[in-house]
């Protein structure tokens, strides 16, 4: 066979989506961590490309990241970033994963972003561009507030499964034009293509935090108060994950209400909480959120307890 190498697909990718997102309503300030994967050939170039002031941190190309992994869902790995948006003043950091399909931030106290609170700001972003009643899709693993303020905005919002593959399809099915996960997969349909691309995100939400003025905490301020925990991962054999997660859900509905869309999310008397196989490893997947920290105790020490019971130690 042979081979061509075509220089122009970066710039061409780049041009793409500074058209459709610039120029920013103002010059935003905003530290960007490639965390030495793919997005640092791509990244700088296109958000300044945007209007935006880009202070890079391990933004060259090296597959052995030599400074942390790029894992924006992994507190630890945004440590350098919160530490460089602090001390540059920047209104926001934005973080890459190794492949460029997953979005992390932190506002500018350096304070983590979820993908839910991301999926919150790219939800209002296109209620004010598009109008309402668009569709938006969500994972099992997001935040309750998320629907609300989706709801709110006058969005309708669909809960889905978590998986890429799941999550695109389901945006064709209902021609959502925006999609995303608590993993930082966020998805964009109508303008864009339909797969997730942080950089598209990053792009996206630079321009929403332009037209409103920042700072990033504040355009987060109105959301209700809750505390959650992060992604729990309790090991469990691919061959009894799924008879759990049947039997959890035999349990839990007997005494609270249950969705079964993908795994078990129980919703109690002030949160939720969720038990999922995960597709791709032999673990269960859990998360919990509440109206306080007591409830959050007391609604993980139920599932976990259970858990202990069917010979699982999470």
């Amino acid at each position: 066979g042979t081979r061509r190498r075509d220089d122009t697909v970066l710039p061409r990718y780049r041009d793409a989506i500074a058209q459709r997102n610039s120029p920013l309503a103002r010059r935003v300030k905003v530290v960007v961590d490639c965390g030495n994967g793919v997005s640092s050939v791509v990244a700088v170039a296109t958000l300044r490309q945007v209007g935006a002031e880009v202070v890079p941190l391990f933004c060259e190309s090296d597959g052995t990241f030599p400074n942390h992994h790029p894992d924006p869902t992994v507190p630890e790995n945004l440590h350098d970033l919160q530490a460089a948006v602090r001390r540059e003043q920047a209104e926001l950091g934005i973080a890459f994963d190794g492949d460029g399909d997953r979005i992390g931030a932190v506002d500018e106290q350096g304070r983590i972003l979820f993908g839910d609170q991301l999926l919150v700001l790219l939800g209002r972003d296109l209620a004010r561009r598009m109008g309402p009643g668009h569709p938006v899709i969500f994972d099992v693993k997001c935040s309750q507030v998320l629907a609300q303020e989706l709801t709110r905005a006058g969005l309708r919002p669909i809960m889905w499964k978590t998986g890429h593959s799941l999550i695109k399809q389901k945006m064709k099915e209902v021609r959502a034009p925006l999609a995303g996960e608590m993993s930082g997969h966020m998805f964009f349909g109508g303008d864009w293509y339909g797969f997730d691309d942080a950089l598209f995100a990053a792009a996206r939400l630079l321009h929403y935090v332009a037209e409103l003025g920042g700072p990033l905490s504040r355009l987060l301020a109105d959301l209700p108060a809750t505390v959650s925990t992060p992604e729990l991962r309790v090991d469990c054999a691919d061959e009894r994950k799924f008879a759990i997660v049947e039997r959890a859900a035999q349990h839990f509905a007997a005494r609270y209400p249950v969705s079964t869309l993908d795994g078990v999310r129980i919703t109690f008397p002030d949160g939720w909480g969720l038990l999922r196989a995960s597709n791709t490893q032999p673990v269960l997947v859990l998360r919990f959120e509440a109206g306080s920290e007591a409830a959050l105790a007391a609604y993980r020490t139920e599932v976990e307890d259970w858990l202990a019971a069917q010979g699982i130690r999470p």
